[in-house]
């Protein structure tokens, strides 16, 4: 019987990554960054379709890898991308370039992933991606709760935490920061929620109204 890590494995190396996509991750590796994992960019690409979003933001940019599975899912969505780091950002715009896309697809904002939250119109995206500034995630949820439309959703990198998530031996507070998002959802009607499994952990959320 194949185990679960096999599964795990093979579900990951299922997803054919562009040639953009592949450079970005060796630049990634470069420069100290993680990356979502190829598993976790096809499912936000295949959000960015099945929603067919057109207003996109995302909460840590990186390198761009996750900017590039976004837009990937559509070829007339704009991306909201936000960072602190003006060096990722750099990196990034590199990635977009190299993958043809248009200058007017992406915004790339340097900043606190909260603060520029907080001047974003309310009801006005399909998609919220949020992978940076893990002190302020329950800030941004509620930003994110704030700016999506009904029938929008928001995406959670790194929901499991490296697997402590699940283990209640384990109380630091990365690993607690993460078990307040999930509390955050548990009883709460506005929203339809899917844990997967993906990549470090993906928790994904539908707005109901």
């Amino acid at each position: 019987m194949v185990d679960k890590i096999s599964s795990w494995k093979f579900t990951e190396e299922f997803v054919n990554e562009s040639e953009a996509m592949r450079e970005a991750r060796v630049r990634a590796e470069e420069m100290g960054i993680e990356c979502i994992s190829p598993g976790v960019g096809a499912h936000l690409a295949f959000l960015v379709s099945a929603l067919q979003a057109k207003a996109i933001v995302e909460v840590g940019t990186g390198v761009g890898v996750s900017g590039l599975h976004l837009l990937s899912g559509s070829a007339t969505a704009v991306l909201a991308t936000i960072d602190s780091e003006q060096e990722n950002q750099a990196a990034a715009k590199l990635a977009f370039a190299d993958a043809g896309i248009a200058a007017n697809r992406t915004r790339v904002i340097v900043g606190k992933g909260v603060d520029v939250m907080s001047n974003m119109a309310d009801a006005a995206y399909d998609l919220v991606f949020l992978d940076a500034d893990r002190d302020s995630l329950e800030e941004q949820l509620r930003e994110a709760s704030r700016m999506l439309r009904p029938g929008g959703v928001v995406a959670i990198a790194h929901a499991l935490w490296r697997d402590r998530v699940p283990d209640p031996a384990m109380r630091d507070e990365a690993t607690s920061i993460y078990r307040d998002v999930l509390r955050f959802f548990e009883n709460n009607g506005d929203f339809i929620t899917s844990l997967l499994a993906t990549g470090d952990g993906l928790l994904l959320a539908s707005k109901q109204a």
